[in-house]
């Protein structure tokens, strides 16, 4: 009786696993090619596509069908620059007094409210303690919800940079976990990181905004310690992204073969055709202004922020267009964390509110950012094959592309967590 018992069970569950998922609806984006593709029918199995050209007729019995009328749908978003880690509504002098495992906490929560709104990857760049990783390997492994990571651990950075703690006097004796001076040590960091689960290196190339005591676009490694530490991460496999805010630094980045520039505010021309020509990536946070001019005075952040970010948002917001009308490849990098994760799309609307098309501002969150990690063969556009990451939306987001701050369905690899 229990053979038989046990051969109905496996036998139902064999059945199960086959299963397959058919989603239909109005039309999807092809982000590759620009254009909609009209009346799909999507077959999924498992965390795959298994065709985007499906007979629904021919489904089984156990098959799912996702009936999405009047919707578009379109490959999950990836923001490339995130901080997952951390209370969002704390800044300044208040962020000293929250504890590791407190921010982890954050984590969990800010993963899921990024997900829910349609971030199904991300590339985070930077954490205190590998928090990042530990997150990216909960989500894998299923213990918690959130979008794909790939995660950088403690940014690298010289002693009293951005990426030191700068806030409290020398007598508290504080230093940031990703401090190295000079090439070895910069090579140590690298490899550390590498040890403990790192899949990006960031790197702080000049000083920035949010930190203390800092002039926000000088330049703080030096040639020589960035080219080592990217020939030592590219060795190993791993992209690099250059936290680079003033003009010297930016093309010094660069020039150490840097993959992505981030934020890039101060970047001129010489440093924009230098970006085209290495094929170097831009991520420019231009919607991050809003909230810190507009809300940052208050949730804390400090007076000496809000000066810097006065000087430094119209200069960026410029120089973002210049690069899009030069062809510069730009992904969608948020730096979320400083403003609420739940926000991270309304990125999109103003990047083509500053010189991008609807279809630009959308490939630089698909397919330019997928290409960017190396992973363009698993996701970043609906295609067979592809992880089945899928978000849809009411109405055409390339006649509103702000669409896609408020989206009804969110399905990642297969698996749905936001739905009609």
């Amino acid at each position: 009786m229990h053979r038989i018992y046990f051969l109905l069970l496996t036998l139902c569950l064999s059945q199960w696993s086959f299963a397959k998922t058919f989603i239909t609806a109005d039309r999807y984006l092809d982000v590759e090619n620009g254009h909609f593709v009209a009346s799909p029918v999507i077959v999924i199995e498992g965390d795959r596509i298994l065709s985007m050209t499906g007979n629904i007729e021919r489904r089984q019995r156990s098959d799912r069908v996702i009936n999405l009328t009047g919707m578009t749908l379109l490959p999950g978003l990836i923001d490339s620059h995130v901080h997952i880690e951390g209370n969002q509504s704390l800044h300044g002098f208040e962020k000293l007094g929250e504890s590791d495992q407190a921010a982890l906490l954050s984590g969990v929560s800010n993963a899921r409210d990024m997900l829910v709104a349609g971030i199904t990857t991300i590339r985070n760049l930077g954490s205190r303690t590998y928090g990042d990783i530990a997150l990216r390997d909960a989500i894998n492994d299923g213990i918690i919800v959130g979008p794909r990571i790939f995660a950088a651990g403690p940014p690298l950075g010289i002693t009293g940079g951005h990426c030191d703690s700068t806030l409290l006097p020398r007598e508290f004796g504080l230093k940031s976990p990703g401090v190295a001076d000079g090439p070895w040590k910069v090579v140590e960091k690298v490899r550390e990181n590498i040890k403990y689960g790192s899949d990006v290196i960031k790197f702080c190339a000049t000083a920035g905004v949010m930190s203390k005591g800092t002039e926000v676009g000088a330049q703080q490694y030096r040639q020589e310690e960035m080219r080592t530490l990217v020939e030592e991460a590219h060795r190993r496999g791993k992209i690099v992204a250059a936290h680079a805010h003033g003009t010297a630094g930016i093309k010094s980045a660069i020039l150490a073969g840097a993959d992505s520039i981030e934020h890039a505010s101060f970047i001129d021309s010489e440093g924009i055709m230098l970006a085209k020509q290495m094929g170097t990536y831009l991520s420019m946070d231009i919607y991050v202004t809003e909230y810190i001019l507009g809300r940052g005075a208050q949730a804390g952040i400090l007076e000496e922020n809000l000066t810097k970010e006065r000087t430094v948002g119209k200069i960026q917001r410029d120089n973002f267009r210049k690069a899009v009308v030069a062809g510069v490849k730009m992904v969608m990098g948020t730096d979320a964390g400083i403003y609420p994760h739940r926000e991270s799309p309304r990125q999109l609307s103003r990047m083509v509110q500053f010189g991008m098309t609807p279809i630009e501002a959308l490939q630089s969150a698909t397919i330019n950012a997928a290409t960017l990690l190396k992973e363009q063969e698993n996701f970043g556009s609906l295609r067979s094959g592809k992880y089945a990451d899928i978000i849809a939306v009411i109405g055409d987001p390339l006649a509103d592309v702000s669409l896609l701050e408020d989206v009804s369905f969110v399905m990642k690899a297969g698996t749905i967590y936001k739905a009609p």
